[in-house]
């Protein structure tokens, strides 16, 4: 977990998640404006840090208002002593070098059935990659998943390497937002 010198220090109250889906158990922060404009990027963006002096590392998500938020697991939770509505201290700082993106199945399927394709995927930079397969997993229908993968292999054999018409921090088209808050949470 190699970061860089840029370390952002602030508070920030766990919210509870008003709709988190199959697992209960997590919570998240939405960061102020100014820790998140140290990072390197308005979109997707691995960061390490300490929740309550506990380490970590995660990939902070676009909030759509030019800042991020960060989902907080259960465990880490746990590990941090902290529970939904307390007042956290985090440190956050870039890590020096993106982790590679896991590529969702669907998408490999599309890669090896398409060599031209892959050959482009291979050679573009890890930040790319991580964009590429944001813009195919945002899309909130199983049809418009599937036709983003299809156009990502016919735009990639074509020679592009990164995703055209993608806002990815969601600020201008509004595409990502944080997580609504519980009502009970706010």
């Amino acid at each position: 977990m190699t970061t860089v010198d840029v370390k952002s220090r602030f508070e920030a109250k766990l919210l509870r998640p008003a709709k988190p889906g199959d697992d209960r158990s997590w919570a998240f922060v939405v960061l102020p404006r100014d820790a998140s404009e140290t990072l390197p990027r308005r979109g997707r963006t691995t960061v390490a840090g300490t929740l309550n002096g506990q380490p970590f590392q995660a990939t902070l998500e676009p909030d759509g208002q030019l800042s991020h938020w960060l989902q907080v697991s259960r465990e880490l939770l746990e590990a941090a002593g902290a529970v939904v509505g307390d007042v956290v201290t985090l440190e956050l700082s870039p890590v020096k070098k993106e982790p590679e993106p896991e590529v969702p199945a669907d998408f490999q399927e599309a890669l090896a059935a398409a060599p031209e394709a892959r050959k482009v995927w291979q050679s573009t930079t890890t930040l790319a990659r991580v964009d590429w397969i944001h813009w195919m997993t945002s899309a909130k229908q199983l049809k418009t998943r599937a036709k983003r993968i299809g156009d990502a292999c016919e735009m990639l054999a074509s020679g592009k390497k990164q995703v055209c018409c993608f806002d990815q921090s969601g600020y201008y088209s509004k595409a990502f937002r944080a997580p609504e808050a519980d009502s009970l949470e706010r």
